[in-house]
């Protein structure tokens, strides 16, 4: 069954000068995870140290406010709401914010495991807009699409993520996955998740893992949108659809969240092309 609970219900820990962090998703709450994730609240001129290991990676996103990611060259780069960041094997830095922000921190400790190219030609860091990414809609509802991690972004294979937006009253189509664990952390609204045809309640807050091979599905079913960002680890995996279900065609929209021509194009794709979206 699927492990789910609401960051709530997490005590913070101290990491640094004026720095909360709530570990969600941790090895003692999902054994054998392959990713951990975090949630830091950083205070007005606050400082936390960012260290990833030499075969791992790091990845974050700004919830809300703003931050300044420096490495150890001393180069910084200033992040807002709508940034995503991925940290490479090796790096060392310090995130600090002087008016205070929300952080979602996700780390692959073994991503050299999932992805052996890591170790010999490992990506550099980079930032995207996912604001200015393109939006891909779903041929049967009102849901949308943007990705968030994948190898053309990132340059690596051992981690996806996307955000998926469920309008009011759209759902999703049973399926499971093959090769990955799943997990995902909801952003905004609610509605009634399904593992296994067993419904439960998810809200903002609220982590949802599922184990490789866990069918499910969710419907919204507030008055608002239900967001939320998923993960994979690996990158690489198979999604089977249950008897009966629509497989899930993305069309591309040619348009960012803002309805803006995007900084790149995707081409619009079905769940079935091919084990998973490696190109976008």
């Amino acid at each position: 069954m699927a492990i789910t609970f609401n960051e709530s219900s997490v005590a913070g820990e101290p990491f640094g000068a004026g720095v909360q962090r709530q570990r969600l998703l941790t090895e003692e709450r999902v054994a054998g995870t392959r990713i951990l994730l975090d949630r830091l609240s950083l205070g007005a001129n606050s400082v936390a140290a960012v260290e990833i290991g030499p075969r791992s990676l790091g990845w974050f996103q700004m919830l809300e406010g703003e931050a300044a990611l420096t490495d150890a060259a001393g180069a910084a780069v200033a992040l807002g709401d709508s940034h995503v960041v991925f940290l490479p094997p090796g790096f060392r830095g310090t995130l600090a914010s002087t008016g205070g922000a929300r952080v979602l921190f996700a780390e692959v400790p073994s991503a050299a495991d999932l992805d052996p190219s890591l170790a010999s030609a490992p990506p550099p860091l980079r930032v995207i807009d996912w604001k200015r990414e393109p939006v891909l809609d779903s041929e049967y509802d009102a849901r949308k699409r943007i990705y968030l991690v994948t190898p053309k972004l990132f340059g690596t294979s051992a981690i996806k993520g996307e955000m998926i937006i469920y309008p009011p009253g759209t759902s999703a189509a049973n399926h499971h996955h093959e090769g990955a664990e799943h997990f995902m952390y909801m952003l905004k609204g609610h509605g009634v998740a399904h593992a296994n045809e067993e419904p439960f309640p998810v809200r903002a807050g609220d982590l949802v893992w599922f184990a490789d091979r866990e069918r499910h599905f969710f419907i919204s079913d507030g008055d608002q949108d239900m967001v939320f960002v998923e993960f994979f680890a690996p990158g690489g995996y198979k999604t089977v659809w249950a008897p009966g279900a629509s497989v899930c065609t993305w069309i591309a929209t040619g348009r960012d969240i803002g309805g803006r021509a995007p900084v790149r194009e995707i081409r619009s794709h079905s769940s079935a092309d091919q084990e998973s979206q490696v190109d976008v």
